[in-house]
């Protein structure tokens, strides 16, 4: 079971696609205290991953004080950060405080590209930088990609560079239009792009050791089984299943890219709101409607449910737009 915390909504970039919209801390983020008692709850749900993202979550003070008490709730504590603020020192102190690995955000290897996406110039060696930190103490990363029609052309050459650099994974973001990604929702791919895109990955995975991983392209796995490729992953969406979001204000969703608001964390505890929430407990049902609901490879896939949402009027059940064989 995974758990994301945006911890801060400042960030040092303002990147085109940020579902937060991120930039500025806001107003009443949980403070340490709280912070602490949001980590005791998420243990006492059961979870075991603990991500801290943001915003970007290294420009929070307190962020080693954090990881090192999720490390003593023996929480994996790890990280989806711009990779910019890991000086080796820094790389260090994560390390030292517990943190099992950074997933550190890298959009293509022309670094003039990578800097306009990330609105940030320099984004491109700070991140590739910040690996480079983390490879010299020793603590693990693993490259994050999002994938856009500009880009998808180089994923491979990506992967490539994730191996070279020591990266222990690459993972693929497929955009949802949500936050700001809404006013670049025409730059993403539609159902016969994501079809060759997530062939494509799968494919490569066959060359490659390191982990291969779509996110919010559930449909991977079914190509992985029609290719024969091996992978870990049991389920494509695990919005409301085994995954679940919290804002810097303490507010629970089902996933990033779900806009819905189902508790607050400061009025009920996390680990309640987890087992007793209505909308957790319909996502949990499986019964899903239109082409996802009919689809043979419904609870192993399941639709990206906030790409469902965000094309069907909200109704986060219903089917996943963008899948070429939705009705397999």
């Amino acid at each position: 079971m995974i758990v994301s915390w945006n911890t801060t909504n400042a960030c040092n970039m303002y990147c085109a696609h940020c579902y937060r919209d991120a930039g500025c801390k806001a107003n009443e983020e949980l403070s340490t205290d709280e912070a602490k008692t949001l980590l005791e709850q998420i243990a006492r749900a059961g979870f075991k991953i603990m991500i801290f993202s943001g915003g970007e979550p290294l420009m929070r003070p307190d962020i080693l004080e954090l990881v090192e008490y999720a490390t003593r709730l023996k929480l994996i504590a790890v990280f989806g950060t711009n990779g910019t603020l890991i000086t080796r020192q820094m790389a260090a102190d994560l390390k030292s405080a517990g943190a099992k690995g950074m997933g550190i955000s890298l959009d293509s290897l022309d670094a003039n590209k990578h800097d306009k996406f990330r609105s940030f110039a320099g984004a491109w060696q700070g991140a590739v930088d910040g690996m480079k930190n983390c490879r010299e103490v020793g603590l693990p990363f693993q490259i994050h990609t999002t994938v856009m029609d500009w880009n998808q052309h180089e994923l491979e050459a990506l992967t490539d560079f994730a191996v070279k650099i020591g990266a222990k994974a690459h993972h693929f973001f497929f955009l949802v239009p949500t936050g700001r990604a809404a006013s670049i929702e025409e730059e993403s791919l539609r159902a016969e792009g994501y079809e060759n895109v997530l062939t494509r990955i799968m494919r490569k995975q066959r060359e490659v050791s390191i982990e291969l991983k779509p996110t919010c392209a559930p449909q991977f796995l079914r190509i992985a089984d029609e290719l024969g490729v091996k992978t870990r992953f049991h389920r494509g969406c695990l919005a409301g299943l085994s995954y679940c979001i919290i804002s810097p204000r303490g507010k629970v969703q089902p996933c990033a890219y779900l806009n819905m608001e189902l508790g607050d964390v400061r009025e009920t505890p996390f680990d309640e709101i987890w087992r007793s929430n209505e909308v957790l407990k319909t996502l949990r049902t499986l019964n899903y409607s239109g082409n996802c609901g009919g689809c043979r490879y419904k609870n192993k896939c399941g639709g990206c449910r906030a790409r469902a949402a965000c094309y069907n009027g909200g109704d986060f059940m219903s089917g996943e737009p963008w899948c070429k064989n939705c009705n397999a």
